[in-house]
């Protein structure tokens, strides 16, 4: 099914609202659906939809949530989302920390009581396309283990930054703690297919090509300890100082168990003209030391490329997956 990009957003606007979110809470994750399909990251996109909505009508989503701001500083704030769709708190948070950001050079926010934040990088986009360098960090449901162990201490919780540089969006880095974001398993066990070995383990600790047994495991870290190293991280900023739940302590962003995850987020917002005048000198001469050899490629440069080619086009949703949508009732 093909449909052009105000049909695709509607589309998504109305099966949110018909599972009983509200439009404030639904349109602004539809705008996120639709940017990860033009970035080419469908696994972040209508392919969620449906959990969305399942989450919506077994209550992990508060769909009329209502997302409440505390001033903590003239540049840091937080924000309880109310168990709602993250989307929404991060538009309230942003509506303050850019402002602040260009005003005092930084700016912070954490969101707690919150959800799965879909594209992280889309978030931090955001930011740069605001002439702003933005950092961001979202933690999710335990998946992966420590080096040597078989529990899930942390989850596939990623970072990201985006900078601006001349006034266009250059470099995105946004990369989970994980080799593939679980979304990626979750697609494939879905459509009955294998996943290349080294992404994940069983729950006997032993790696597995099996992307349904995988889910019932936990995911291999990027980088083995170092990825852990980096899932701790983004635990202690999203979770521990942005005032989400640990992932250990967070239901799963995949099925209708138990209650709202309650995971949490953390961004960061930076004025790079506050800091350094040759700053986009600088950022230049870095981008063009990768793009000046032969076969590597500027982290994000891919989905930017994605995304100017086929924002203006129409939006290919797989027939079985949209009789799955077209089905979405309350």
């Amino acid at each position: 099914m093909e449909l052009n990009q105000n049909q695709a957003l509607e589309l998504a606007i109305e099966k949110l609202i018909e599972s009983g979110a509200s439009k404030e809470n639904a349109l602004p994750l539809a705008r996120g659906i639709i940017d990860a399909e033009n970035q080419g990251i469908k696994s972040h996109g209508f392919h969620y939809l449906p959990i969305y909505c399942l989450h919506l009508k077994c209550g992990k989503v508060n769909g009329q949530a209502s997302p409440s701001l505390t001033t903590i500083s003239q540049s840091a704030y937080k924000i309880n989302a109310d168990h709602g769709f993250a989307h929404r708190a991060i538009d309230l948070a942003f509506d303050k920390i850019i402002p602040s950001a260009k005003e005092f050079g930084i700016a912070s926010v954490g969101i707690s009581q919150s959800y799965n934040c879909g594209v992280l990088g889309y978030h931090t986009k955001n930011l740069a396309l605001q002439g702003l360098v933005g950092i961001g960090f979202t933690n999710a449901p335990a998946s992966i283990a420590p080096a040597g162990g078989t529990q899930a201490v942390v989850g596939t919780n990623p970072f990201s930054i985006a900078v601006p540089v001349d006034g266009e969006v250059k470099l995105i880095i946004d990369q989970s703690a994980s080799v593939v974001a679980k979304s990626e398993i979750s697609v494939r066990a879905k459509n009955n297919e294998s996943i290349p070995e080294g992404w994940a383990y069983g729950p006997d600790g032993k790696t597995t090509t099996d992307a349904k047994i995988a889910m019932t495991g936990t995911m291999a870290p990027s980088g083995g300890y170092k990825g852990f190293g980096v899932g701790l991280l983004v635990e202690i900023m999203a979770a521990c100082l942005g005032g989400g739940v640990l992932g250990t302590q967070a239901s799963s962003f995949a099925n209708d168990v138990g209650g709202p995850p309650s995971t949490g987020q953390f961004f960061m917002a930076f004025n790079p003209e506050k800091f350094n005048e040759s700053f986009n000198s600088q950022i230049n001469t870095l981008l063009n030391s990768i793009e000046s050899q032969e076969g590597p490629r500027v982290p994000g440069s891919s989905r930017m490329k994605n995304f100017e080619v086929n924002k203006n086009s129409p939006i290919t949703i797989k027939d079985v997956l949209f009789e799955t949508i077209s089905k979405i009732k309350f």
